[in-house]
């Protein structure tokens, strides 16, 4: 039996998950790993049995994808967003606003946006942008985006690269404008498979146990096929995980992004997760998509 699920960055839908796999008959828990590099570290050392987090982080752990596997996304593409203080004036896709700006990122978060800056043909150290940091530790970590929008409303940084509840909460206080959204077209097209909410676990729990491994991946198709039919089941969860603010968000937030509630990990995909990670230094060379993916458990994706 799985013991922990550990890294998720949609904590209510985690918890919504548990449900399902309970339905499955297994017994898990979940546990938040900081930064995602530790929490793929925890999974390399057997302290878990899979992670949820962004796909890219296994490299930190897995050198050259040894040893590991995604097993589903979570969500398709790069789920995070570029806010930037509102009374900077900034507009929809345009990145002139960062230059001579303190942008704070998570770990392992920011290479994601210290690439895309280059991509988009701004050499940091010229525009004397700095990338920091998200200054609010005792928030940072469980809830990134969270801790972003505080930062901002105190004037501690000039934006943000984090997941969509922070933009939501940035700009719904009126302290925040979404600059990029990569889901939705902005920024540089390859930017949207930098990387993806991944589900993972190790090559050894795929050959001791699977048939939980397969268990897990079905609670997992199950639990978007459950979001798809009735958004409204992450707010029972949310409300008993997050401070009100937060929760009264999740619906709506979550109701935007159902398209992306997919399971399926693509060859196009992966192709662009590890030309982002070769640039990033975090792989060199070549991997094959079946180094990447455990395609053995791919059909369970469209059950």
């Amino acid at each position: 039996m799985p013991d922990l699920i550990s890294n998720s960055h949609f904590p209510a839908i985690a918890a919504l998950e548990l449900g399902f796999f309970a339905r499955e008959g297994l017994d898990a828990t979940i546990e938040h790993i900081f930064p995602a590099s530790r929490a793929f570290e925890a999974l390399r050392d057997s302290a878990v049995d899979f992670v949820a987090g962004p796909a890219h982080g296994m490299l930190f752990a897995f050198p050259q994808w040894r040893g590991g596997k995604l097993l589903a996304a979570l969500a398709q593409g790069t789920f995070w967003m570029l806010v930037m203080r509102s009374d900077l004036g900034a507009k929809r896709g345009d990145l002139s606003v960062v230059h001579g700006k303190r942008l704070a990122a998570a770990p392992v978060v920011d290479l994601g946006l210290r690439l895309l800056l280059e991509e988009a043909g701004i050499d940091l150290k010229k525009a004397a942008v700095q990338i920091v940091p998200i200054p609010s530790p005792e928030l940072s970590g469980f809830a990134d985006g969270v801790a972003a929008a505080k930062a901002l409303s105190e004037g501690k940084i000039d934006g943000f690269w984090a997941n969509a509840i922070g933009a939501e909460i940035a700009v719904r206080r009126g302290v925040g404008t979404i600059v990029l959204d990569v889901r939705r077209g902005d920024g540089p097209p390859a930017a949207f498979h930098y990387t993806m909410p991944g589900f993972a676990t190790t090559d050894r729990t795929i050959e001791k146990d699977p048939a939980m491994v397969a268990a897990v991946v079905r609670a997992i198709v199950d639990t978007q096929k459950a979001l798809r039919r009735d958004v409204h089941l992450t707010d029972e969860v949310a409300r008993k995980l997050f401070p009100s603010e937060e929760a009264s968000l999740i619906v709506d937030v979550v109701e935007r992004d159902l398209p992306y509630y997919k399971a399926t990990i693509t060859e196009v995909a992966v192709s662009g997760l590890n030309d982002f990670a070769r640039r990033a230094g975090l792989l060199k060379g070549e991997a094959s998509y079946e180094n990447v993916v455990a395609t053995r458990f791919s059909h369970l994706w469209m059950a």
